[in-house]
């Protein structure tokens, strides 16, 4: 089953004739980790942020085609394209959540930072929000660290302890979907491990798309890889399949470091 099925979909920003996307479908199965890979400008991080639509944030965006999200209580896919309303955005973002390439924790306490997106949701009730906090914060691998400094601010948390709480933060309003945007560029190697590991821990929950430059992190995480290249979808396999028998010669001469 697919979390999201994305068809024909083109994207073009605004004031510009030449659409950065051109009639991309690609599959987001469900429970699994799909990698986008390819060199900088090829539209990677544009395709990821169409899944949740954050383009919308800046005006004069075009869409062309489908991006359908499974919609888990009645199992129909819902074209998000079609989306209008601002209640309908705000239900999509949780739904599908987005983490960065530089962590962006806000500047309050580390509690208020992941019941943050529950306070949204209408979750009022303080031992509610108490239960949700602590649960998202284990499967961010972070409770041990934090439980005892939870209404510290949380711009004092590490680099990597920042981004872990971005995650638990997304994770907190339970998304169907979490789309990671170069989530380990900005982070050191031990970080960098810490971060893999949780995000292959979280696809027992969560479908995951993850943007990355690292081909090592595509190949050690990823159950499936797609590789674009100027604003085209080049080749979609399982990622045994494209790191070891590519079937498109551009995609075998981008892995092998040919150019990129």
């Amino acid at each position: 089953m697919l979390a999201m099925n994305i068809e024909k979909f083109s994207f073009t920003y605004p004031g510009v004739d030449e659409p950065s996307l051109k009639n991309i479908t690609l599959p987001i199965e469900k429970n699994n980790i799909t990698a986008l890979i390819g060199p900088s400008g090829c539209g990677k991080s544009t395709l990821l942020r169409s899944m949740n639509r954050i383009h919308d944030l800046y005006p004069g965006n075009k869409y062309d085609g489908k991006i359908e999200l499974l919609d888990e209580t009645n199992k129909k896919y819902k074209n998000i394209l079609k989306i209008k309303k601002e209640n309908e955005f705000i239900k999509l973002r949780q739904q599908v959540g987005m983490i960065f390439q530089k962590p962006t924790p806000f500047p309050m306490s580390i509690f208020d930072n992941v019941a943050y997106g529950l306070k949204i949701a209408g979750i009022r009730n303080k031992s509610e929000l108490s239960d949700r906090v602590e649960a998202a914060l284990k499967g961010s691998a972070l409770w041990n660290e934090v439980h005892d400094r939870l209404n510290k601010s949380a711009m004092g948390l590490s680099g990597g302890q920042q981004q872990r709480l971005c995650i638990a933060r997304a994770v907190a309003v339970k998304p169907e979907v979490l789309l990671f945007d170069e989530p380990t560029s900005a982070l050191d190697p031990i970080s960098t491990s810490a971060i893999e590991e949780l995000i292959v821990e979280l696809k027992k929950d969560v479908s995951i798309a993850i943007v990355t430059h690292n081909m090592q992190q595509a190949s050690r995480i990823s159950d499936y890889t797609a590789f674009m290249y100027l604003g085209d979808l080049i080749e979609y396999d399982k990622t045994e399949n494209i790191f070891l028998n590519p079937k498109e010669k551009r995609t075998e001469d981008y892995i092998t470091g040919r150019f990129g």
